[in-house]
């Protein structure tokens, strides 16, 4: 069957890992576990005679990376520097993150973002009352956003009172290229993981590429390469559906876009889920072939607009 984006965490590893464990059953040399990773259902399948160690340290990785990056977690780094302004002697892990977040947001114009936090918050507290934040609202907490402010180096992550930064749009791919290493580290191959965004190195075990189904119904047969879909409205602060989650750091309101969903390929999960959500902010087909083009093998893979895509 082919994969279909988002339905859980899963990786897959010379025979099938799908994301993290909790409880095994075997077959031959063949062990799946199931629990939570990144706050979602997730599954591991290792055919791998010490499948057992190798889960547990998968799942020791991924947790490890969510005390640095992620935002649910109140003592996780990111949260610290949010919630003080300053962070002290940050891991390489969340500096690498932060470098590649800010490569895309020079790419991009300033559509990708991490400093839109303040803004998200505005918008999902406003949607709790069931209402829309009013404009000035908007451009008071705007002014509060802006990579440009954020001081970066290995001492130290500063931001300045008011700012708070969020990796959701790049983070999964993140962990994704993380746990890829780690297994090939072990030797593992023919490895497919999915975090919300797709990492595949090698092919499926039985021969072939791995198959995906986009959210546009194209199939895509995919190979050291990682995928990444956003989709402006994939998420939504309003129960009817029309403010979607992706918020443009240039007018503070939601994605005003005519994409559906957007797909992008690119060697690094990563880079591919950040290119995916600065697409999202784009209309001028030229404008994102410049951007794609400043990373070497990036591909728009499958979009609402037919007829944009990248050279192949």
């Amino acid at each position: 069957m082919p994969i279909t984006r988002r339905r859980l965490i899963t990786i897959s590893a010379a025979l099938a890992i799908l994301p993290v464990a909790a409880r095994a059953s075997m077959t031959g040399t063949t062990r799946q576990w199931t629990g939570q990773a990144l706050g979602a259902r997730a599954s591991i399948r290792l055919d791998h005679p010490d499948g057992e160690a190798i889960a547990a340290r998968v799942m020791a990785e991924i947790d490890r990376l969510e005390d640095m990056l992620s935002l649910y977690r109140p003592q996780s780094a990111l949260s610290r520097l949010n919630r003080d302004g300053y962070l002290p002697a940050p891991t390489f892990e969340l500096l690498d993150c932060l470098s590649l977040a800010g490569a895309v947001h020079r790419a991009s114009g300033g559509r990708f973002d991490p400093t839109v936090q303040p803004l998200w918050a505005l918008w999902a507290e406003a949607a709790a009352g069931g209402t829309r934040p009013d404009a000035q609202a908007v451009e008071t907490v705007r002014h509060k956003t802006g990579w440009a402010k954020v001081e970066v180096d290995a001492a130290a992550i500063t931001l300045q009172p008011g700012m708070a930064l969020t990796l959701n749009g790049i983070g999964q791919g993140y962990v994704a290229d993380r746990v890829a290493a780690l297994l090939e580290a072990e030797g593992l191959s023919n490895i497919l993981i999915d975090t919300g965004e797709l990492r595949a190195l090698g092919g499926k075990p039985e021969g072939g590429n791995w198959p995906v189904r986009l959210e546009t119904g194209e199939r895509l047969a995919l190979r050291q390469r990682a995928l990444a879909t956003s989709a402006p409205l994939g998420t939504t602060f309003d129960q009817a559906g029309h403010d979607g989650h992706i918020l443009d750091p240039v007018t503070g309101m939601p994605a005003a876009s005519a994409w559906r969903s957007v797909s992008v390929s690119a060697p690094s999960a990563a880079i591919a889920d950040a290119l995916a959500t600065a697409v999202c902010l784009m209309s001028d087909p030229e404008e994102i072939r410049i951007m794609l083009g400043h990373f070497e093998g990036a591909r728009l893979e499958a979009s609402a607009q037919p007829g944009i895509r990248s050279p192949q």
